[in-house]
This record gives C-alpha cells, sequence and structure tokens, in this order.
C-alpha cells in the first residue's frame, strides 16, 4: 500500500459597485451539481514553452493582457455583457436560499482560494493579509463544516496569512497538502500536529529552487517585476510592471524555461506561475481532500468551491464533473466560466460565509428543539 492510500485509510475512518437588481432565476442551477451550461468562448490553454519563439510571446502578451482588469472599459456594450453574464452566474448572495435548499440533508465541504477571496490583491504578494474579521469569520465557518484553504501559495506562507490549524491546506495548486491530525491528544489544534497529506512533485523541489533563483536574476532589471518561491510552484508577478515591459518580462521567463521541458508555465492574475508537468492541479486536490475527510463515494456531499482565478477553474469543473457541490466565481467583471455563481470581492465572500454560519445555527438550534 502506498503512502498515500495509507493516509486516506487513516483519515476515512474517522470519517466597484455594479447594481445587482435584474431578474435573477428562481431555482438554483440544474441540481444537484449546480453547473448551468454556456456557449464556451476559445480561452488560452496552459501556456507552451517550445515552438516558434515569436508567435509564443505574441501568444503570452494576449494572455497577460486578457488578465488585466485595467482593459475593461465602462461602455454600454459592457453593461449588457455583464447583465447577460449574471444571468447565467447569479449572485450567490441572491440565491443564498436556493443554495442552502439544495445542500439540504448533506455534508457541506468548504474549499477556498485565498489571494482575491480571502484577502485583496495587492501590488505586494507578501502583504496580502486576511482582516481580522474575515479570519473570525473562517473560524466560525470550520466549526461547523470541514473547510480547506486551496492556493498557488507556498503552503507555510499561506498558513502564516490565515493562522487557523484547523483548517486543511492545499499550497502550491494542491501539490502540497497538510491537514490537522484525527488522533490529535492536544486538546488545542496548532500547527505542530498537523500532517503532511499529499506531495505528488517532490522530485521537483531541487528544480524549482535552481529555476527561482535563475528567474530572479533574469527578471532583475525589470522595474516591478518580482519573483515568489512557493514551494512547487515558481511566480512571476507583473502587476507593478509598465505594460511597455511585458513583452521582455516574458522572454526573460521564456529563455529559462526553453531549458526545462518537465516544466509548464500557466496564466493567472498578473502572474505567470511555473510548475511541474504533472497531472495534478487544484481540482485534483479538491478530489483528494474529499477522499481523505472520507466522502470518496458518497452522494450526501456537497463541496463548495469559492475562487477568483483561472486556475480554480479546474476545481469548478471537478465539482461539475461529479455532480456534487458548485463553484463561486469572485469577479466584478465577466469571465468564461464553469462556476455556477459569482460574488464581486472578498467582502462579499465574507458575508457569503457568515450567512451560512448564521443559516447552519439556525438549523442546529432547530434541531435540538426536536
Amino acid at each position: 500500500m502506498t503512502q498515500q492510500n495509507v493516509l486516506l485509510s487513516k483519515t476515512s475512518k474517522s470519517g466597484n459597485g455594479i447594481d445587482r437588481a435584474i431578474t435573477l432565476p428562481q431555482k438554483p442551477p440544474s441540481a444537484p451539481g449546480g453547473y448551468i451550461p454556456i456557449p464556451r468562448r476559445r480561452v488560452l490553454k496552459n501556456l507552451e514553452i517550445n515552438g516558434d519563439g515569436g508567435q509564443r510571446i505574441s501568444a503570452w502578451l494576449d494572455s497577460m493582457r486578457a488578465s488585466s482588469p485595467t482593459h475593461v472599459k465602462s461602455t454600454p456594450s459592457f453593461a449588457e455583457e455583464h447583465t447577460s453574464w449574471i444571468l447565467r452566474h447569479p449572485s450567490a448572495l441572491d440565491m443564498f436560499e436556493q443554495i442552502t435548499d439544495a445542500s439540504k440533508g448533506k455534508q457541506i465541504v468548504m474549499f477556498l482560494d485565498y489571494d482575491g477571496t480571502l484577502s485583496p490583491i495587492v501590488d505586494d504578494p507578501d502583504r496580502a493579509f486576511m482582516s481580522d474579521s474575515m479570519r473570525k469569520t473562517v473560524r466560525k465557518l470550520a466549526r461547523y463544516f470541514p473547510t480547506a484553504i486551496v492556493t498557488g501559495r507556498c503552503r507555510d506562507k499561506v498558513y502564516n496569512f490565515v493562522r487557523l490549524a484547523e483548517l486543511y491546506y492545499a499550497g502550491s495548486h494542491g501539490m502540497d497538502i497538510k491537514g490537522p491530525t484525527r488522533d490529535s491528544k492536544y486538546n488545542k489544534v496548532s500547527e505542530l500536529n498537523m500532517e503532511v497529506l499529499f506531495q505528488p512533485a517532490s522530485e521537483f523541489l531541487p528544480m524549482m529552487d535552481e529555476v527561482y533563483h535563475l528567474l530572479v536574476e533574469k527578471v532583475q532589471s525589470i522595474p516591478g517585476a518580482t519573483v515568489e518561491n512557493n514551494k512547487f510552484c515558481v511566480s512571476v508577478h507583473f502587476r507593478c510592471v509598465d505594460e511597455k515591459k511585458w513583452s521582455e518580462l516574458a522572454q526573460q521567463v521564456r529563455s529559462v524555461l526553453k531549458e526545462y521541458p518537465k516544466l509548464r508555465l500557466s496564466q493567472g492574475r498578473k502572474v505567470l506561475e511555473i510548475r511541474p508537468s504533472i497531472k495534478w492541479d487544484k481540482g485534483k486536490a479538491v478530489e483528494f481532500l474529499l477522499e481523505s475527510l472520507g466522502f470518496a463515494n458518497c452522494n450526501n456531499v456537497f463541496p463548495v468551491y469559492i475562487g477568483d482565478d483561472k486556475t480554480d477553474e479546474d476545481a469548478f469543473k471537478k465539482l461539475r464533473d461529479r455532480g456534487q457541490g458548485f463553484g463561486i466565481l469572485v469577479s466584478k467583471f465577466p469571465k468564461d466560466t464553469t462556476a455556477s455563481y459569482s460574488l464581486q470581492e472578498p467582502n462579499e465572500v465574507m458575508e457569503f460565509l457568515q450567512r451560512l454560519v448564521e443559516w447552519k445555527q439556525v438549523s442546529l438550534r432547530a434541531r435540538s428543539r426536536v
């Protein structure tokens, strides 16, 4: 039996203010999965490293521009597009009662991205702090529902941001998963009694460290560019880089990656992310965590995933394919997505989570009176 299977057996035993006042559907999107089929526009796939250099850089630049909110203009056509989009992906706050109705009799399991979901997007990635009120809300959430943070960030770094040991953490796009032990002798859960559940790309660690240092050296001449070592993922941030310098940045990144065919590059919100070419992503991490929690083949589980970035689409799609639960995209602007619902910003995420906690508390009180 592999280490992964051993761990699974062990854990399984314990068991801008755009107006939203528009006509919304009266029923939640197609139960049980809560997925609305929509026409799919052509989207850029994971960016390839090999091939024609000029065409490749051009594709990178197109994708980098597409991820920039500064290119979204407030025009009548945009307003019409937004209205059409919100009808297909209604606000999770407006549809709260329909959502909770769909979850009745099932165990809700919460999966949360970090940047742009629990914390605002900021210029300096090292200062993406979550508010005290958000931390308090997530702590209460975890009392009632199994909760996991699924992020592209290094697991240790996001743990230092969140500082809640009762959660599960899947860092580096799910390639580094850790959670509280089930047989802890401590009354209070702490980071010391958390265990590593899964690290499918451990063999890539020396390579990732090498690429990190090479990229730091390569992009240091580009003002505003920063490189972040997220253990199993290296992130090149260009949020503070002048757009005229994006082509130079893309060329520098490509000059490094063309020497590492075992790595691949993907696009996030003003970030280029380099990670191992293995069949693992946030969707796989969600599936693994559900299995670890004992919900591998259960019909009474209701997973909810909230995220704001392209990498979260793997998780949205996984829930759609499972026919269980749903995804919520955090975005003020229309985006091509397989999520069922939407929220505009972290403050709305917090409000949704607070309402979920309150709904659960009322349900428990009502049950105790019976």
